[in-house]
């Protein structure tokens, strides 16, 4: 009896020190490899990379993947190979609307890394609103159309979805982004439209997403208005903005538009707010001496942790994710235009997207849903140890059945704790702001300029560009302060 039990004990030890050792052993952020290289004004390293990485990322995150693949190729001026990888992301979103039943059970004996990344609403819309700007880019501004009105299907059936207006369900930079290519493509009618739907969207947003409409869309929204004959809409709108002077349309048809896209700082990352539960007096002591209940995880606490935990037998670990800011410093840009007889024009940019506080609201959204199934999953983890440990016990006999329970008590408690672990996966490689400057200019040469400098500006900093009449030439750069 006790050789029976002796083998199958030595056999479970072997996998927990395995488990242990593989589960907190030290591992490259590829994120700060991407960083560095954009950092050092190389982008096509960055794009490197996402794709010698793409194990990394497994059958499970291949929509990340293909989003992170899909941003850094924009910044290396690698538009179409962007777009692609971007097609693939959608046609994940798409497929992952269907759940395995196999793979939801295998996420709760375990953690919700067992599941495949399916993304938050926003960043489904941030995919087609960079495919848009990958076409615009190229002076492709019919194809950019299609994603925006892609995008705002989507934020459509989202909008009918989602009927708390409290929460995510509009996008007022996909809105905003939508009226510059509509007016851009000579459609004032929708441009006017776009630029309502996005005055609309930021002022929904402005509780939580810690800014208001770009002071640029008040024009935006009288020239539309007055260029299209609408009196009562822009009477009030000039009501609303008294102090705001516009282009007349007229104008902007014999002159030309540069719009800078500036993306600045870094997206939050996500890290683990572990909870640990006692649920006896003699764990209560463990846990405050052990560090607190609330604590930061570091690879060798884990290990302390579980085995800790796992001989004590009465913790039970939650883990939840919590964002970590990393805020820009850079608050706008300048934007410079010099024509070849030295005159010039300054434009600043201003704020028009917050993704941080995107992904702040996209958590505290599924928060409580959240919790409630770790919880639910650190329960039921805790109920099979008791079980497995009790029928150990059984079988090991009266005279082994101390040590055979303590043995088997600290592999499959311990397992329990070890494995509890957040879904810290999130799209890391969009910015912590999205920053627009737009300049009318006559149609000219011009050289282009900004401060500060981005770390890559899509070869435009400091070159010539030339334009003509009715032309918007956009132009996208990466801050990473």
């Amino acid at each position: 009896m006790r050789l029976g039990v002796t083998a199958p004990i030595s056999s479970l030890l072997s996998v927990f020190v395995l488990f242990l050792l593989t589960g907190c052993g030290p591992s490259v952020n590829r994120y700060l490899l991407i960083e560095q290289s954009l950092q050092a004004g190389d982008p096509h390293r960055a794009a490197t990379i996402v794709e010698e990485t793409e194990p990394e990322y497994g059958a499970r995150g291949r929509l990340l993947y293909a989003m992170d693949r899909g941003m850094v190729l924009q910044l290396a001026g690698q538009y179409e190979h962007s777009n692609a990888a971007l097609n693939r992301a959608e046609e994940d979103i798409e497929r992952l609307y269907t759940k395995s039943i196999r793979t939801e059970t295998a996420a709760f004996l375990t953690n919700d890394n067992a599941l495949p990344y399916e993304g938050d609403a926003y960043e489904h819309v941030m995919v087609n609103v960079i495919k848009a700007l990958n076409y615009a880019v190229q002076g492709q501004v019919d194809e950019a159309l299609v994603e925006v009105r892609r995008a705002d299907h989507r934020l459509n059936v989202l909008g009918d979805r989602v009927k708390d207006k409290g929460k995510y369900r509009n996008d007022g930079f996909a809105r905003y982004l939508s009226g510059i290519l509509y007016e851009a493509a000579g459609d004032l009618n929708n441009a006017f439209i776009a630029y309502r739907n996005a005055y609309e969207a930021y002022g929904a947003m402005s509780g939580w997403s810690k800014m208001s409409f770009p002071p640029s869309l008040r024009a935006d929204l009288l020239r539309t208005t007055e260029a299209l004959g609408l009196t009562t809409e822009f009477e009030s709108y000039r009501t609303a903005f008294p102090d705001v002077v516009w282009e007349p349309s007229i104008s902007g048809e014999k002159s030309a538009q540069v719009v800078m896209i500036s993306y600045n700082g870094r997206a939050p990352r996500k890290e683990d707010l572990l909870l640990d539960l006692p649920i006896s007096l003699d764990a209560v002591q463990l846990v405050l001496l052990n560090r607190g209940v609330f604590h930061q995880p570091y690879g060798r606490d884990r290990v302390v942790d579980s085995v800790l935990y796992g001989l004590n037998g009465r913790v039970v670990r939650v883990a939840l994710p919590q964002l970590v800011r990393q805020k820009t410093r850079v608050p706008s840009e300048a934007m410079t235009l010099t024509d070849s007889h030295g005159r010039s024009v300054t434009v600043r940019s201003e704020l028009a997207q917050n993704v941080t506080a995107l992904a702040e609201k996209s958590l505290s959204e599924r928060l409580p849903a959240m919790t409630v199934k770790a919880l639910a999953r650190a329960v039921t983890k805790f109920a099979m140890a008791e079980g497995i440990t009790r029928g150990a016990q059984h079988a090991a006999g009266r005279d082994a059945a101390p040590w055979v329970g303590l043995l088997v008590e600290l592999i499959t408690k311990g397992l329990a704790v070890a494995s509890e672990e957040a879904d810290k996966r999130s799209w890391q490689t969009l910015p912590d702001e999205i920053h627009v400057a737009r300049a009318w200019v006559s149609p000219s040469q011009y050289q282009v300029s900004v401060q500060p400098p981005g770390h890559r500006m899509m070869g435009k900093d400091g070159q010539a560009i030339s334009l003509v009449a009715g032309q918007t030439l956009f132009i996208i750069q990466r801050v990473l302060q």
